[in-house]
C-alpha cells in the first residue's frame, strides 16, 4: 500500500534545511515543498514532509532534540488552548435520553469533555410576512408559546434531576449546559452540531423491538445520515453502564482507503480503553480475489500504523444480513458496532438504507457512525 507523504513541520528555509539534514541522519527520508527557487534564503513557509510510516519516529527524535525541543513544546500548548472538548446529547425526556445521559457523562468524565443537553421541540406555527391569508399554521399563536413554555418547564427539571445524580454519585461531576430549539427536532440537532462541531452526539434509541410504524421520521436515523459529526446510537437496552466496560468493537469496512481515515477516528475515540477490535466486511461472494487483496491491504496497514492493537478481521455473508449479524455480535461478544457513513443523497437514503440505519432498527447493540 502506497505510503503517503504528511507535513512535518512548517518553517522558514534555514530552519527547514536544518530540521532537514538532523532527520535524514536519522535514516528518514525528507522533502522540502513550497521553497522559494528565485530567493531560497528568504523563503517562508516551507513545509518539511515525511513518509507517514516515519511519523513516529520524527517526533520522537524533534522531542528529544534540543533546538526544537521547544518550539515543539509551545505547539503542544497551542493545542492545549483550544476550546474544550465538547459532547452533544439531544433529548426527548425519555427513558432512552436518560440512558444517552448516563454514558454521556462516563465518557465526557473519561476524555475531559463537557456536555450540552439539547431539547428540540416542534410547533407546527409558521408566520407569514405575507399577511394573515396566507399564513399556514396548524396550532394558533397561543398554543405555540404553551408548548414551549411547558418544553422550558420540562428541559429544567430535566436539569435539576441531572444535578441530583451528580451530588449523589450517580453521574460524575462533569460541566454540562443545556439548550432549547424550536423547529424540526433532526435538523435543529443536525445546524446546531454543524456551527458547534462537538466531538460526539450521543442519542437513545429505544432498539429493535419497536415497532415498524415508530421508524418512519425517526429523529435518530435522520441524524446519523446527515450529520457531519460522529453519532453514537445507545439502544435503551445497552447491557454497559460505563465504557470502561466495553472490551469488544467491531468496524464495519467497505475495504477501502476512506475507511482507514475513519478507524484511525474510531482509535482516538477509545484510546484511554484497553479495547479489541474486529474488522468485518459484508460480502454477497463467499469468493471475492480482489476483496481478499484489499483486505491484504488494510491488514498490513494496520500491522504497520498500530502495531500495539489487537485486530481481528472478519468475513460476513450478506445474503442474509440481518440474521449474520446477529450471530457475529453474540459469537464475538461485541459491545459497540461502528460504521462509516458515506455522502449520500436524499434518494439513496430513501430507497437504499445504509447499513448504518438498517442496523439501528435491528440490534440493542449501540452503533457508533463516523463520518467519512
Amino acid at each position: 500500500m502506497e505510503d503517503r507523504l504528511i507535513t512535518l513541520a512548517i518553517h522558514t528555509y534555514q530552519k527547514a534545511q536544518i530540521l532537514k539534514t538532523m532527520l535524514e541522519s536519522e535514516g528518514i527520508e525528507v522533502y522540502l515543498h513550497n521553497v522559494n527557487l528565485i530567493q531560497p534564503v528568504v523563503s517562508s513557509g516551507v513545509r518539511v514532509r515525511i513518509k507517514e510510516s516515519d511519523l513516529p519516529k520524527a517526533l520522537k527524535f524533534i522531542e528529544a532534540s534540543e533546538i526544537f525541543k521547544e518550539e515543539f513544546t509551545e505547539q503542544k500548548k497551542g493545542k492545549e488552548k483550544k476550546e474544550k472538548k465538547k459532547i452533544l446529547i439531544p433529548i426527548d425526556f425519555s427513558s432512552y435520553s436518560n440512558r444517552a445521559c448516563a454514558l454521556g457523562f462516563n465518557l465526557a468524565s473519561e476524555i475531559d469533555a463537557e456536555i450540552v443537553i439539547m431539547h428540540a421541540f416542534f410547533t407546527p406555527f409558521f408566520p407569514s410576512s405575507m399577511g394573515e391569508s396566507f399564513a399556514f399554521q396548524t396550532v394558533s399563536e397561543e398554543e405555540s408559546i404553551l408548548l414551549q413554555s411547558e418544553a422550558i418547564k420540562e428541559l429544567k427539571k430535566f436539569e435539576e434531576d441531572i444535578k441530583t445524580k451528580i451530588t449523589n454519585g450517580e453521574y460524575p461531576k462533569v460541566k454540562f449546559t443545556t439548550i432549547l430549539r424550536s423547529g424540526v427536532p433532526e435538523e435543529e440537532i443536525v445546524n446546531y452540531s454543524n456551527q458547534t462541531k462537538p466531538l460526539l452526539i450521543i442519542m437513545g434509541t429505544r432498539g429493535k423491538n419497536q415497532k415498524d410504524i415508530e421508524l418512519i421520521g425517526s429523529v435518530t436515523a435522520e441524524v446519523l445520515d446527515t450529520a457531519k459529526v460522529p453519532l453514537f446510537a445507545i439502544p435503551e437496552d445497552t447491557h454497559f453502564s460505563k465504557f470502561s466496560e466495553v472490551k469488544r468493537i467491531a468496524f464495519g469496512t467497505n475495504l477501502d482507503q476512506k475507511d482507514l481515515v475513519v478507524v484511525d477516528s474510531l482509535f482516538k475515540i477509545f484510546n484511554t480503553y484497553d479495547i479489541e477490535y474486529y474488522l468485518f466486511h459484508i460480502t454477497h461472494k463467499r469468493e471475492d480475489t480482489w476483496n481478499e487483496i484489499k483486505l491484504a491491504g488494510i491488514k498490513e496497514y494496520f500491522k504497520k500504523q498500530y502495531p500495539e492493537i489487537k485486530i481481528n478481521y472478519n468475513i460476513i455473508d450478506g445474503n442474509d444480513f440481518v440474521l449474520n449479524m446477529e450471530k457475529f455480535i453474540r459469537d464475538y461478544k461485541i459491545d459497540i458496532i461502528s460504521l462509516s457513513k458515506h455522502k449520500r443523497n436524499i434518494f439513496a437514503r430513501l430507497f437504499n438504507p445504509s447499513i448504518a440505519r438498517r442496523m439501528l432498527f435491528h440490534t440493542d447493540t449501540p452503533i457508533l457512525a463516523l463520518h467519512s
